[in-house]
């Protein structure tokens, strides 16, 4: 059962995953999410990403099997979520903050539980992590562990979700992504994802596209200047 079933943004942290799918199974398949978010650029750099791999890694490219798109834009009638709505992106006093889309991850979870029961596979591939994120109570490993035994009993089948980047911070993603596939990997990430929240592909930063500002950008910014920061340190010693 070397299969499995990466969910797949088409942001750093997705393509991250992707790779390491492509590295560790036979065949990989991808599953995107139209949820009403408030931008579409980051589901265009799925395709982007996905004929990169293509073009320039046929070895990877061979693992790749069908990507699909699930349509959940009733997702955005249900939240005022600022990724659904244009809502200013903040955090007010010790509540979670307005970018927290309800129950997102579960119900991607769900969707990838039923993907994945009708193609054979068991296993799924997430990109979310504890270590550098917003709070999201559905990024956290109890939420995810529960998930995974929801869908073995939901499904009747052992079910597992993999989550490589769950202890590992925004720079260890980074340096993540050169191990997995070399300066080429980091290549990809940098040049042709997008994790903005705003999508703002119009401005060109040593780290990736992105409005600088927003808190995913921030976060890339700095985990970009500690990854560049150690990879320097590592090669003086």
């Amino acid at each position: 059962m070397n299969k499995c079933v990466v969910l797949f943004s088409g942001g750093q942290d997705s393509t991250t995953c992707l790779l390491y799918a492509l590295k560790n199974f036979g065949s990989v398949f991808t599953l995107g999410f139209s949820y009403g978010q408030r931008h579409s650029q980051e589901l265009d750099c799925r395709q982007d990403i996905l004929a990169q791999i293509r073009q320039n890694k046929p070895e990877l490219a061979r693992k790749l099997e069908s990507d699909f798109v699930c349509d959940v834009t009733t997702l955005s009638s249900l939240t005022s979520s600022a990724l659904t709505s244009d809502r200013p992106i903040e955090r007010v006093g010790d509540s979670l903050p307005t970018s927290f889309v309800p129950a997102r991850n579960l119900i991607f979870l769900s969707l990838a539980g039923s993907f994945a029961y009708e193609h054979d596979v068991q296993t799924i591939i997430m990109g979310v992590s504890q270590v550098d994120y917003s709070g999201y109570p559905d990024c956290r490993e109890p939420a995810i562990k529960s998930m995974a035994q929801s869908l073995t009993l939901g499904l009747d089948r052992p079910m597992e979700i993999l989550t490589p980047l769950m202890s590992l911070s925004k720079a260890d993603t980074f340096s993540l992504a050169m191990s997995l596939a070399g300066s080429w990997g980091l290549d990809l990430i940098v040049e042709h994802t997008l994790s903005c929240y705003l999508g703002d592909m119009s401005h060109k930063n040593s780290w990736g596209y992105g409005c600088g500002k927003c808190p995913a950008c921030v976060l890339r910014c700095h985990g970009y200047e500690e990854f560049v920061a150690k990879t320097s340190t590592n090669a003086l010693t």
